[in-house]
Parts: structure tokens; C-alpha cells; sequence
């Protein structure tokens, strides 16, 4: 008993020493309760009922069954917190949200899925974020929660460095590497089972952007090393490298006062782990010359963009149409049903009867096209959502 109260004692002590270094702090909390209902007429991969990716369409006929589903889902639903405090260095920011969104291991489930743990302080930041490599700020005003296949959103843990911030940003960072690889037709072949990958560097990002009164221009780039190597369990030696790079050519630009086009350009080699929906880094290159190495691990080539316009008709309807491709430079050594072209495009009328209230309807269409079996499958979703957002704010700024 003595031993509890002796640490109650101390909790109060460091409770009452924070709330007066932080007394000027400020704290928000704030989220949003929404719900999607909506009839896929086409047939997607049952893990991802609620959203449109072309890489979980079919990649041969009735993959996934049979075409038609009507879903409902509340995983949009969010909730986030920050807090600024101000300091000898700056302000100290700190960021933690989460959705109800479960991918990896809990795709197709309701469960915790962090979005932000985030800390800034002047220069430096730290944390759970966006990749410098993506640029969110482009996503259009659409309700289906993966968006647009050709953009990259990918969250990372990294450490970044800010030199330049207010209207021309500048910004470095070091990001926990990884790659996903395809072994293609020789996927079952016994000699691929000792080979694991490494990654003993990690992934270097910078970005760029310029703003003006008239919207922003962004130029983002992204380097890394993969590096597979063989046990030697196996009379073959598999083992190699490859360097992943790629741009990011972004903009968001002001046309009028109701109109807003977002839009961006990428290319680049290994970087498909950093697309909102696009397959594998690296795939298997035949080289049946080499006795040694018949086969050897490639950088994928990958291209996309993306088109949308935000209309806004008046203070209480908006619209959002656009369209974004994803394609990928095959290696001759994959399947014939490796995903080689995915297609997005969507439109939508929102109506807003309250200010944090929102209802909407939105139609989007997707494709995939094989690598040379002529394969292709699409599907067209009508979604309708309904969204209540929320915010309240502790202390002054």
C-alpha cells in the first residue's frame, strides 16, 4: 500500500510540473463519424468490400465470384488529437489519429488503424506520416476512402529536416525502407524459398514546393536500395540488388473562384510500395545464359498521373471528376496475369445542409489489364456517405 501511494504521489508531481511548463498549450481533439453504403456492380477482392483498387480486381475471370454487392461500412469514421506547446526551440507539435480502416493483417475488418503519431519541433520532425515522396494535399474532394490508383499515399516512420517552411518549403528525410517483390512464373520453384531480403540503408526522400496566390507547384523525389540475398540452401545463386528512385511532379492550382485542379505526374523504378494502389517493386528478369544466375531480380519501371477537378456550385453543393492511370513495365520473367495497367475515374455531387454535415453521392469506375494474357476486368460502385464532423479546442493559440 505504502508502495502505491508513493507512486500517486509522484504522478501528481510530474501531472502538476507539466501543467505549469505547459500551461499556454494548446490541445485539440477532433474527428469525424461517417458512413458509406453503396452496390459494386462489378467484382473486387472481398478484403477491400468498401473501396476501389484495380489491383484487387480480378486477374481472371469470377476471381473473386460472381459480379453485384451491396456493402455498409463505418470505417471511415475518425479520430485525432493535437497539441501545441510553445518553447525555448519553438513550438512543439505533436499528432495522433487513427481511423477504423484495417489493411495488412486486418484488411476487411473494422479495427484501429493509425494514421498520424507525429512530433515537430522547429527544423525537425519525427514520427509516423505521410512519405515526403506523396502529396496529400492533391487528393480531390471524393468520398471513397483509397482514392485515385495513380497517386502516391504512402505513410511512413521517418526522421525529417526542414530547412526552408512558410511558402517555399524544402524538406529531407530518412524513411524505413522496404520493397514487395513478384516471383512470377517461378514463384513455386523451390530455389526461391532460402532467398530474403535486406535492407541495410534507408529510403532517402526530398521535397520541394513553391506557393503562390494562384496554388502551388511541388517537385518530390525518392532513392532506395533493395537487396535480396541467397542462403545457399540451393544449387543456384540468386542473390542481388537493385536501386529504387523515382519524381513526383504535383500542383494544385486556383481556376476562379469555384475551381480548383489537382493534378501530378510520377515516374520512376521500385518505388510501387509508395503508390496509393500500384503491384510489386521488383520482379524476375530471365537471364538463362548465366549458369549461376538464371534469373536475377529488376526495379520495375512504373508511370501515372492524375487529373481532378473540384467544382464548388455554391455554399452548398460541390462536385469532384477526374481520372488517374497507374502502368507498369513488365519483366519478362512474370506471369502472364501480372498486373501490368489500372485505370480510376470518379465523379460526384456532395451536398453540405449543415457546416459539419455532408451527404453524397459518387460513381466510380476502375480497370485492370494483365501483362500479355489480354485479361481485362473492371467495375462501376455507386457510393452514397453520409459525414458529421467534429472538433473542440483547449487553451489559446
Amino acid at each position: 500500500m505504502k508502495k502505491i501511494h508513493l507512486i500517486l504521489i509522484g504522478c501528481l508531481i510530474t501531472i502538476k510540473a507539466l501543467s505549469q511548463d505547459t500551461a499556454s498549450s494548446v490541445f485539440m481533439i477532433y474527428g469525424q463519424v461517417m458512413t458509406d453504403m453503396g452496390y459494386n456492380f462489378g467484382q473486387v477482392n472481398p478484403l477491400y468490400f468498401d473501396v476501389m483498387r484495380p489491383t484487387q480486381l480480378p486477374a481472371y475471370k469470377n476471381e473473386f465470384g460472381t459480379d453485384g454487392s451491396t456493402y455498409f461500412g463505418v470505417r471511415q469514421s475518425s479520430l485525432g488529437f493535437k497539441s501545441i506547446t510553445p518553447t525555448r526551440y519553438g513550438e512543439l507539435k505533436a499528432r495522433f489519429d487513427f481511423d477504423l480502416f484495417g489493411v495488412g493483417a486486418n484488411a476487411g475488418q473494422t479495427t484501429f488503424h493509425m494514421l498520424y503519431a507525429w512530433v515537430e519541433l522547429g527544423k525537425f520532425a519525427v514520427g509516423h506520416n505521410w512519405s515526403l515522396f506523396c502529396d496529400f494535399d492533391v487528393f480531390p474532394n471524393i468520398v471513397e476512402y483509397w482514392g485515385p490508383s495513380g497517386m502516391s499515399l504512402c505513410k511512413n516512420v521517418q526522421f525529417r529536416f526542414i530547412p526552408l517552411q512558410g511558402a517555399t518549403r524544402l524538406a529531407f528525410a530518412i524513411e524505413r525502407p522496404g520493397a514487395s517483390a513478384d516471383e512470377g512464373v517461378y514463384q513455386d520453384r523451390i530455389e526461391l524459398t532460402d532467398v530474403k531480403p535486406r535492407f541495410n540503408l534507408p529510403d532517402f526522400s526530398a521535397e520541394l514546393r513553391i506557393s503562390r496566390d494562384w496554388g502551388y507547384a511541388e517537385l518530390a523525389s525518392v532513392i532506395r536500395k533493395m537487396e535480396w540475398v541467397d542462403q545457399g540452401m540451393q544449387p543456384y545463386d540468386l542473390s542481388g540488388k537493385a536501386m529504387g528512385w523515382g519524381f513526383n511532379m504535383s500542383s494544385k492550382i486556383k481556376l476562379g473562384t469555384k475551381d480548383v485542379f489537382k493534378g501530378l505526374a510520377i515516374y520512376g523504378e521500385g518505388i510501387q510500395n509508395l503508390m496509393n494502389d500500384a503491384p510489386t517493386d521488383v520482379g524476375i528478369q530471365n537471364d538463362f545464359g548465366n549458369t549461376v544466375s538464371p534469373v536475377k531480380g529488376v526495379a520495375l519501371p512504373i508511370a501515372s498521373f492524375m487529373a481532378y477537378l473540384d467544382h464548388s456550385w455554391n455554399e452548398s453543393f460541390s462536385s469532384s471528376v477526374g481520372y488517374s492511370l497507374v502502368q507498369i513495365t513488365n519483366s519478362d520473367g512474370q506471369a502472364a496475369d501480372a498486373y501490368h495497367k489500372g485505370q480510376y475515374a470518379s465523379a460526384n455531387l456532395l451536398y453540405y445542409p449543415l457546416p459539419n454535415l455532408m451527404a453524397g453521392a459518387e460513381v466510380i469506375w476502375i480497370s485492370r489489364d494483365n501483362y500479355k494474357d489480354g485479361f481485362h476486368s473492371s467495375a462501376t460502385k455507386i457510393q452514397v456517405s453520409v459525414r458529421y464532423n467534429f472538433s473542440h479546442t483547449l487553451g489559446k493559440h
